[in-house]
């Protein structure tokens, strides 16, 4: 079964690039521009691993994050931000997210934190 990766960010070039990406290298993937919009759609249930943008308008990165322990507390997440601050850094991996990457992302590293994170979940 081909891994449903998906995407929340509230910048349209970010949450492209992830959807291009994550298509790229073979997942399902899927853009929601809110936390509030991929909570109500249904997908948390089947989703493989979540991308999540720390600073969105409405409920941040942080908070979606701790919303979806509550009902897959076994799914990956990870944390992306150009706002890079060491505290939120370990709120976020304290809370459970398997990396907190750095806007601009690399690619790469992206891909590989994305592998590493269905690897171990």
């Amino acid at each position: 079964m081909t891994a449903i990766v998906v995407g929340v960010d509230d910048d349209r070039r970010v949450g492209e690039s992830i959807e291009s990406l994550m298509a790229s290298a073979g997942y399902v993937a899927l853009l929601f521009w809110s936390a509030e919009e991929f909570l109500q759609s249904g997908t948390l249930m089947v989703a493989s691993c979540l991308i999540a943008d720390l600073k969105m308008s409405g409920m941040d990165g942080i908070e979606l994050q701790r919303s979806v322990r509550v009902e897959r507390p076994d799914l990956p997440v990870i944390i992306i931000s150009a706002h890079c601050d060491d505290d939120v850094r370990r709120r976020a991996l304290a809370g459970g997210a398997v990396d907190f990457l750095c806007k601009p992302l690399d690619p790469k590293h992206l891909l590989t934190t994305v592998g590493r994170a269905l690897k171990e979940h």
